[in-house]
């Protein structure tokens, strides 16, 4: 991206996110200080009744006991209309958690109003501890284990790895609920499927699954998982059906053998379960849990898709280069369309208009209309394409034999049109390089639906790409761990229950916080407090660390500042003669970073001259080759650089966090 298309971008990002929060577009480049109103009559700490509107806040510790860093917590707003008491659905809200700041009671509404209005202003603004209306990326490795990052300090060469899952076995695929709270891990050899809770990001439960469970699917509704095994043993091949809310293993259909995948009817009254090596479709009615049919389809169906549009399943062959298309309903034979061998994985729009297909063999993206059946496109693509995904806007195809991403432009197609197709490089080589992969995706669509996450399992790192971009923004790298595959754990405030909003965050630190609530219709904004106790043996720091000085206060944008850091050993001694240190700093959420080297000026203190050109949040790392990589990781702190116009319109302390 060019500096002349970057602000424009950078706007637009900006106007849809605050949409998505119920926040008006014109209030986002406003001075903070033009969004300070009235003071509202004094309110209980935890609740607050303003323009006709109640609002209850309440920060609950999963644990139970008390609130403490490091430990999780339910954040709840309940919204409610303050003459009836009936709940208030269907809106927006957004919130913030960062430290309190000292403020006089008549000015403290004021102040929380500037600090909301530089929150939203992420370009120019800061970034609190906690934002409310993120999300995490949960990685699935290549050995026996997850992990969890947060993106928004993923940046800069260092990754914040929130948590790790240790699972049973080596994982193969997954499955997240639509409210993203719970995943399903499919672990083949040990005929398992593990269940993520992910407001603890903790593993709950081991349910059996059959013999070498691959695939997971979980049906519209969301009621049941159902699971393909690719048993070796002709009569333990097919599929398991497992219960979502009781956790339980429903039922086994021996099906057939082979590889299997699995699609539904949008009501969620039939499966169809493709069997590979027996050359069958299976219908299953769900209702009735029985096998309703078995179809004969082809020599080799490798995957089974549904269209909501056409109603119909689509069953491709990729020996013999078809895709037979079948009744929803009567599951009668309505139409074959002829192509190439080669054909293979097979998924629809989000509409249900356009089928993609891949043909490995010929590099290529087949596009079937599902208003009329037609296969109306041939598109090249990345080399050796696997694995397809869909935004609103673009469909993407990973190649195998390719670093490559290919875009296709879904406004593009049409039979008689040519479609628009571009691309971008995910890392460095082919994913094919990485040996073993499993059937969990490497791209995931981000939440906001015009973006994407790309893995690339060779160099590790997870790419983050927008639409509009000419290359990936940034890049998480999964330390200690083989990336193979990413899924996208929102974590913004959701309706709950009723005119209820929650999220559950993990507490990072210890002190008193102002917790940030905005609503956009009435406009409302409001600070409430909350403290978080210090959990046993916080104090106790093991190994050496950094302590940062004379950062304290929030500085002007280009002023000049030594940077100036303590390196404390294990002992409480101060470190001598360290040579290799450095600070590493980057602007927050993503930018290119910065090193400077960090030179000794006695009793263990260390030094840099630095100038911070753009106004902002920007993080500062202290690194060191001799100390090792965790201390690099656990020791920085935030630094906010205000523009010369905001800087008496918000005091926000610096924090170290480690």
């Amino acid at each position: 991206m060019n500096k002349k298309t970057r602000p424009a971008y950078l706007g637009v990002v900006l106007g849809v996110a605050l949409i998505g929060l119920g926040v008006a577009y014109e209030k986002l480049w406003c001075d903070p200080r033009e969004l300070l109103q009235e003071t509202a009559e004094p309110q209980a700490p935890h609740r607050l009744i303003r323009d006709g509107v109640t609002v209850e806040f309440e920060a609950r510790p999963l644990a139970g006991g008390e609130l403490k860093e490091g430990g999780f917590a339910n954040i709840r707003f309940k919204l409610s209309d303050q003459t009836s008491g009936q709940p208030l659905s269907g809106m927006a809200p957004g919130a913030w958690i960062d430290p309190a700041q000292s403020a006089p009671v008549g000015d403290r509404d004021q102040s929380c109003k500037a600090r909301v209005a530089l929150f939203l202003k992420s370009s120019i603004g800061a970034r609190p501890l906690l934002d409310l209306n993120s999300y995490f990326l949960l990685m699935l490795n290549n050995d026996a284990s997850l992990t969890v990052i947060d993106p928004t300090v993923s940046v800069g060469g260092v990754t914040s790895t929130m948590a790790r899952i240790d699972l049973p076995g080596r994982p193969m695929d997954w499955a997240a609920t639509s409210d993203d709270k719970q995943v399903f891990v499919s672990i083949p050899e040990r005929g398992k499927v593990a269940v993520i809770d992910t407001e603890t990001f903790t593993r709950v439960a081991d349910l059996d699954a059959g013999d070498q469970p691959l695939r997971v699917a979980l049906q519209p509704d969301q009621h049941r998982l159902w699971v393909g095994n690719n048993s070796r043993d002709p009569a333990k091949g097919g599929v398991t059906v497992i219960d979502v809310p009781g956790r339980t293993t429903l039922k086994s259909f021996n099906t057939g053998t082979g590889h299997h995948e699995i699609a539904f009817s949008a009501d969620s009254r039939f499966a169809y379960v493709s069997n590979r090596d027996s050359g069958t479709l299976s219908v299953i009615d769900i209702p009735e849990m029985r096998l309703a049919k078995t179809i004969k389809v082809g020599p080799h169906p490798l995957s089974v898709s549904y269209s909501a549009l056409s109603q119909a399943v689509y069953v491709v062959d990729g020996e013999e280069g078809s895709v037979r298309v079948f009744d929803a309903r009567s599951h009668q034979l309505r139409h074959t369309v002829k192509a190439e061998q080669g054909l293979g994985p097979m998924r629809f729009s989000s509409d249900g208009r356009y089928g993609i297909v891949l043909n490995t063999l010929e590099n290529q993206a087949l596009v079937i209309d599902a208003s009329t059946d037609k296969l109306i496109h041939h598109i090249p693509v990345a080399a050796e394409p696997y694995q397809l995904t869909f935004t609103k806007g673009y469909a993407y195809v990973r190649g195998l034999a390719s670093p490559k991403v290919t875009m296709i432009n879904l406004s593009s197609l049409g039979e008689g049109r040519s479609p628009i197709v571009q691309g971008f490089e995910a890392g460095p080589a082919a994913p094919r390089q990485a040996g073993d992969l499993p059937l969990a995706q490497g791209l995931s669509v981000s939440r906001d639906d015009n973006s994407v996450f790309v893995v690339n399992p060779v160099d590790n790192t997870t790419y983050f790409y927008a639409e509009g971009m000419n290359a990936p923004m940034s890049g998480y790298n999964n330390r200690g761990h083989q990336a193979r595959a990413a899924l996208v754990v929102d974590r913004s405030l959701r309706e709950v229950a009723p005119g209820v909003y929650g999220s559950t965050v993990k507490l990072p630190a210890a002190g008193k916080f102002d917790v940030a609530f905005l609503l956009n219709q009435p406009q409302i904004i409001h600070c409430f407090s909350t403290d978080v106790a210090e959990a046993p043996n916080t104090g106790k720091r093991k190994g050496a660390h950094a302590e940062f000085i004379g950062l304290d206060q929030p500085m002007s944008q280009h002023s000049a500042i030594n940077a100036r850091v303590r390196i404390v050993g294990d002992d409480g001694k101060p470190r001598l003669g360290l040579n290799d240190l450095s600070l590493r700093y980057f602007l927050a959420p993503s930018s290119m970073p910065r090193n400077l080297q960090l030179q000794e000026v006695g009793e263990g203190v260390y030094q840099a001259a630095l100038t911070l050109p753009e106004a902002g949040a920007w993080y500062l790392h202290v690194q060191s080759p001799s100390l090792g990589r965790k201390f690099a990781e656990e020791n920085y702190t935030s630094l906010r650089v205000l523009p010369a116009a905001a800087t008496n319109a918000s005091q926000t302390d610096v924090r170290n966090v480690r």
